[in-house]
């Protein structure tokens, strides 16, 4: 066949190396656990096959031939190269591997613009990201550290609030402008809303909610468009099709560059994003060092007058 490689046995060649490098097959039969005579045998069946002779035999040792020589070169690079490779393959292996489970919009819209601080905070780990739209649960996760909505109350967890829920009706600048404007909770009642579907039990606020937040109570004649994921919201909100409930600090970014706008007032909740840690982690180093940064980041997001304490420590 084309691709076969026409080679002696790669024990052959890793004995005659040895001989090489030290001149000596007694000083290689004791680096390789043989006997010179064996030493001696593997090299005559080498020099055989390849119809050459690779050593001058001499009173005291051997001497390279010209051939031995380019031999030499040739097999030790070759040999070096392979047991750096699996060198590699093996520290690869026994890297560290740090796995985080969050949902959706969190990955997509907080941790993922971030994700290259992280990997600069920890070099030599493997980071892995998971999604699921479901609330962490300690039994069905493997994860060493989880992001998760809701009130922080794990069984089996410690839990440090990162964000609270801070909620504001976001638009595209050209909605805002087409619709006059909205400002005030009662001038979203007559405009088109992008919606979450409703989850038993709820884990997002929906606009009902956020209404009656405001003092106000919507009719079933609200018009409202659902999608099933978070991004496929904000997609639609950036296209101008509606006004979609905003989660800080998930949407900051496109509040920042002027792709949103907040087209009505704020709503907080109890709830809020939570860093959760399984007891098994708690004192990892790595994980310690991970869950610093997540909450010096969060800090960075905080009111002044929220940024005094970390509430829902639990254990």
């Amino acid at each position: 066949m084309a691709n076969t490689f026409r080679l002696p046995p790669l024990q052959a060649l890793a004995v005659f190396e040895a001989a090489a490098r030290h001149l000596n097959f007694t000083a290689a039969a004791t680096e390789l656990g043989s006997s010179q005579p064996a030493v001696s045998q593997r090299i005559n069946l080498l020099e055989n096959q390849l119809g050459a002779r690779l050593f001058d035999r001499r009173h005291r040792g051997v001497a390279l031939t010209q051939t031995g020589e380019q031999l030499y070169k040739i097999v030790r690079a070759s040999l070096q190269g392979i047991s750096q490779q699996i060198e590699k393959i093996q520290l690869k292996k026994q890297r560290d591997v740090l796995r985080i489970d969050t949902d959706m919009g969190f990955a997509s819209y907080w941790l993922l613009p971030r994700l290259d601080q992280l990997q600069r905070l920890i070099p030599n780990v493997d980071v892995q990201i998971s999604t699921s739209p479901n609330e962490f649960s300690l039994r069905d996760s493997s994860a060493h550290l989880a992001i998760s909505f809701g009130d922080g109350q794990i069984p089996g967890c410690r839990s440090d609030m990162l964000f609270p829920e801070l909620v504001v009706p976001v638009c595209s600048p050209l909605f805002f402008k087409q619709y006059g404007g909205p400002a005030a909770a009662a001038d979203l009642l007559p405009l088109p809303l992008l919606n979450l579907p409703d989850t038993q039990p709820r884990r997002w606020l929906s606009w009902r909610d956020w209404f009656r937040g405001q003092g106000l109570e919507p009719d079933d004649g609200v018009t409202s468009v659902t999608f099933n994921a978070y991004s496929l919201i904000i997609q639609a909100a950036l296209k101008s099709q509606g006004v979609a409930l905003g989660w800080k600090p998930l949407v900051d970014q496109f509040l920042e560059n002027g792709e949103l706008v907040v087209c009505g007032p704020e709503l907080k909740t109890l709830r809020g994003y939570y860093l959760i840690q399984p007891g098994l982690h708690n004192n990892h180093l790595l994980y310690q060092k991970v869950k610093k940064w997540l909450i010096s980041e969060s800090f960075s997001f905080r009111p002044p007058q929220e940024n005094m304490s970390i509430s829902g420590q639990r254990v």
